[in-house]
């Protein structure tokens, strides 16, 4: 009996379905590997949540503020855009020093680490300047609300968020260059995983008592604080500045020592020519 063997070859759809299989592997492979990707995952929805909870249980609870919400939450959001830009304005100028390999060549230069971060610094003052101004104009006309009318108050709330938000920007950027391109999304997740406990939109009263404990270790708490005492006490208050900028000098000190660390690690284990896309 002769038997006839049939050889069966694959067809176009089984291919295409092992390829996609083979991404989706890849993937899976990348998201395992690098924690900050795994945390981000769940991270957006988690804080979304709880700041709009937090927001909808100070409104529920505090009627008669409504009346005074519209100028006071326009005021907070810009000024929590300058912690936003003024972190992102030091990591993303980093970040594209890391993807265009240029690093190790700028040090090849009499360039100094501490020069590079005056520079990171500075670059970031500009951005932030240009970028919140530009919505801080926009405001006038779009919704009769002028920011400038804080008067002096409004530079040192500006400039408490700025060196916090460069603070940051430094320890996201010294982490990226210990971890490599995978810790990148620190840049976004960072900022907004304080944002709850910085009483952006709402007292720090609202918040647990563990949760204000830790509040009152963040400068922008004492800033926001402050833009509520001035626009609805009309009161300065001295005491919430000092606080402030005291934090802000100490993490900003702290974070530098971070940098420069890390960086040493990094130039005497050749990580500056690895880094990069």
């Amino acid at each position: 009996m002769n038997f006839k063997v049939i050889r069966t070859e694959p067809t176009y759809k089984d291919e295409s379905s092992q390829r996609v299989y083979a991404m989706c592997l890849r993937y899976l492979y990348l998201l395992r590997s690098s924690w900050p990707r795994i945390i981000e995952l769940a991270y957006w929805p988690t804080v979304q949540m709880i700041m709009w909870g937090l927001i909808s249980q100070f409104f529920a609870e505090n009627n008669s503020w409504l009346a005074q919400a519209a100028g006071i939450l326009i005021g907070a959001v810009m000024l929590w855009d300058v912690v936003f830009r003024g972190q992102l304005g030091v990591s993303l100028v980093f970040f594209e020093e890391l993807h265009a390999r240029n690093l190790a060549h700028l040090f090849v230069s009499p360039l100094r680490p501490i020069e590079l971060i005056y520079s990171l610094l500075l670059i970031s003052f500009v951005r932030t300047i240009v970028g919140v101004g530009v919505a801080a104009l926009l405001a006038i006309p779009m919704y009769h609300y002028s920011i400038f009318e804080l008067g002096l108050p409004l530079v040192a709330f500006f400039m408490n968020l700025l060196v916090m938000g460069w603070a940051m920007g430094l320890v996201v950027s010294a982490l990226v260059l210990r971890f490599g391109v995978g810790a990148e999304s620190l840049a976004w997740v960072v900022v907004f995983a304080i944002a709850p406990l910085s009483g952006i939109f709402y007292p720090i009263e609202i918040l647990p008592q563990w949760a204000q404990s830790l509040a009152w270790f963040l400068p922008a708490s004492h800033v926001f604080e402050g833009l509520r005492a001035v626009m609805i006490d009309h009161h300065f208050s001295f005491e919430l500045f000092y606080t402030a900028a005291l934090l802000n000098v100490v993490y900003l000190l702290g974070s530098v020592v971070v940098f420069l660390y890390v960086f040493s690690v990094a130039r005497k284990h050749g990580l500056l020519m690895r880094i990069g896309e």
